[in-house]
């Protein structure tokens, strides 16, 4: 089995049309057909269904295009990255965030990558609230760390940790004296959240699932996570957030209390499905088999404790 032959049924499976594959290829058609055929027999299998008039995938072909596109990628990736250190350059993979990432995991995720795939460069790139894919939607970033749900399209997430969600209340408001607190007490309060286009997004962090249409009393948009705080220990509003901030984001005037019934947040590292890259399947991985080997650091994160 070569490269050539993978370029040829990749081709042909993408334009579904030998006349117009082999054009592509600059190929006869006769040798294009000649080379699937010999694929097929390598392969044991039918991949492409032809007719006179039609070509179609059989699902033996629609599970062999994605294992041939991801082979091309990474070696296509391979040929620039040996390009690059011949210059004196490395690969670069550019690793979007919002705030917190993935918390307690991060850096060992960092670190874990780094070790799989030591001729690459990590770069980061930090989020505000206004874009909470990290990047992902304007393909500024090949790999993020990002909170569902989100109204990004086309993203493959592999979720890591499921985290509870707390509401954050100024000192003096009333319900900073109990220590756990249910959604239906929530609802008439002033909700402070980040600018975004994401309704998705919104949606959950203004309790919108909760409120059977009717919209929130009053909404103050922030425009990061500090002004956030910072609205929510004047009083103003309260906020709804993931546990952690306990641990990243303390105030002296905020007061962070559990709420029972509202669904944790899903922390997850997610990816564009149609910019296949073997640099970011080996980040995947990386973070992968670190959600798998921290059971205590999980714990902490999902019972939204201190880390011991």
């Amino acid at each position: 089995m070569n490269l050539r032959r993978l370029r040829s049924f990749v081709t042909v499976a993408e334009e579904l049309h030998f006349t117009r594959a082999a054009a592509k290829l600059f190929v006869a058609q006769q040798s294009l057909s000649k080379q699937i055929a010999q694929l097929e027999a390598q392969i044991g299998t039918l991949l492409l269904r032809r007719t006179s008039r039609s070509v179609e995938l059989t699902p033996a072909g629609q599970v062999f295009l994605a294992a041939a596109r991801d082979a091309l990628a990474r070696f296509d990736l391979g040929v620039d990255e040996a390009r690059r250190v011949g210059r004196g350059e490395r690969a670069t993979l550019r690793v979007g965030f919002i705030v917190g990432a993935a918390l307690e995991l991060t850096t060992h995720i960092l670190g874990e990558f780094t070790s799989r795939c030591p001729g690459a460069q990590i770069e980061l790139h930090e989020f505000g609230f206004s874009d909470p894919s990290a990047g992902l939607a304007g393909a500024t970033t090949d790999v993020a760390f990002i909170r569902l749900p989100s109204s990004a399209h086309g993203l493959v997430t592999t979720p890591l940790f499921t985290e509870p969600c707390v509401a954050g209340v100024s000192t003096a408001h009333p319900l900073s004296a109990r220590d756990r607190v249910r959604v239906e007490d929530l609802l008439d309060e002033p909700i402070a959240i980040g600018r975004t286009n994401d309704t998705v997004w919104r949606d959950f962090w203004t309790l919108a699932g909760h409120r059977g249409g009717r919209r929130a009393r009053s909404i103050i948009e922030t425009h990061s996570q500090s002004e956030e705080v910072e609205v929510v220990a004047a009083g103003m509003a309260c906020n709804i957030t993931p546990a952690a901030a306990r641990r990243y984001s303390p105030h002296p005037g905020v007061r962070f209390i559990t709420i029972d019934d509202h669904p944790g947040s899903i922390v997850a590292v997610a990816h564009r499905s149609d910019r296949p890259n073997p640099l970011v399947t080996a980040f995947v991985e990386a973070a992968r088999a670190v959600r798998d080997r921290e059971p205590l650091i999980l714990r902490t994160i999902q019972g939204g404790l201190q880390p011991g």
